[in-house]
């Protein structure tokens, strides 16, 4: 039989031709379902490797920048700031090439609680009067320059003799001492981009000596590290001011360092902060000496770097001025002292004005 004369009903080619396209649709589908996948495991592993390149660099910055300041010695597993409180000792010299001077015109006693992921900080008004058995009465910011002084004949480093003295001044075991001089507080408020204020008077001081030009104004202001300094420093005004501003004394120079240390935790803690952790790294390393060790760095970098500033607790000392000291009040000395047991002990404790206000009726 001959195809041509057949007489079977004609092929169906519509339904030959239908078959075949299902799967291609569905492939089609399944082609696209497959990329999207793909590219959005790519994106995902991108993501992972930008974050891990990140924190990678962020090791890599520590390791080479402030942990080079650190003591190369291992750290306890029970001594890990992770698991046990920590005291520290923190002096910040007004040390600039210009001056050469080493005066601790910041002095804080801060302890951090793991368990609690909290800190209390204590502010030592730097003309405080300091008479302790087996040290000559001086301010206490002069204290630093005398044993750098004699660092060649007693054979202890100067920061090591400030952390013996605070210990007994205070009352606790302090376990470690950083100094950081102003030039690198400057230099960390710029890295950060600047830090918010608001600055309670006018404020003016001039001095050629060592380049000195405070120039605020009252009102909130976003500062740079050299106006930050200024903030922080200033004290009365000059001749070089016209009209000359308020004087400012240490206690209130106190509660300004308290507030720009809030205004920077708020900084690091933005993306855009955390963003600049390497420019923040670099400022320190050169500004910075402590007796830390290096993994204990990492410790405590790893354990508080997300602190929340509602958790760090400011306890402000103060006294009563008779030139040329500040005679701290016996209370609030021992209001401070027993704060920093506290937060060792882990327990919740207010700032000395908070409590002030809890008791006036």
């Amino acid at each position: 039989m001959s195809p041509s004369n057949s007489h079977l009903p004609p092929r169906n080619r519509g339904g030959a031709v239908k078959q075949p396209r299902l799967p291609q649709k569905k492939k089609k589908k399944k082609s696209f379902l497959k990329s999207f996948l793909k590219l959005l495991l790519i994106v995902i592993i991108l993501s992972f490797l930008s974050v891990a390149g990140y924190l990678g660099w962020v090791a890599y910055k520590l390791d080479n920048t402030i942990l080079d300041t650190g003591i190369d010695t291992p750290v306890a597993p029970e001594a890990s700031a992770k698991v046990k409180p920590v005291t520290m000792l923190l002096l910040g010299t007004d040390y600039r090439p210009k001056t050469g001077t080493h005066l601790t015109d910041v002095m804080m006693v801060a302890t951090f609680n793991p368990d609690t992921k909290s800190a209390t900080v204590v502010s030592i008004p730097r003309d405080t009067r300091i008479d302790l058995d087996g040290y000559k009465v001086r301010k206490a910011n002069a204290y630093y320059p005398n044993f750098l002084d004699a660092e060649k004949k007693s054979g202890i480093t100067a920061p090591n003799e400030m952390k013996q003295m605070f210990t007994k001044y205070l009352d606790i075991p302090i376990d470690y001492v950083t100094v950081i001089n102003f030039q690198g507080f400057s230099d960390v408020v710029d890295a950060l981009g600047g830090v918010d204020v608001n600055i309670s008077m006018d404020m003016c001081y001039k001095d050629k000596a060592d380049g000195t030009d405070i120039n605020l104004k009252k009102g909130p202001s976003e500062l740079n590290g050299e106006d930050a300094l200024g903030y922080v420093r200033y004290r009365h005004s000059g001749p070089g001011c016209k009209p000359r501003t308020k004087e400012s004394d240490d206690f209130s120079r106190n509660q300004r360092q308290n507030e720009v240390l809030h205004s920077l935790i708020d900084q690091m803690q933005t993306f855009s902060g955390a963003t600049k952790i390497g420019s923040v790294l670099d400022a320190v390393s050169d500004n910075l000496e402590t007796d830390i060790e290096k993994a204990q760095l990492k410790n405590i970098i790893a354990t508080y770097w997300n602190i929340s500033k509602d958790n760090v607790k400011f306890v402000p000392v103060t006294g009563e001025w008779k030139s040329p000291y500040v005679h701290i009040n016996d209370d609030e000395l021992d209001k401070a002292k027993q704060a920093l047991k506290d937060e060792l002990a882990g327990k919740s404790v207010q700032t000395l004005d908070q409590s002030t206000n809890d008791t006036n009726p």
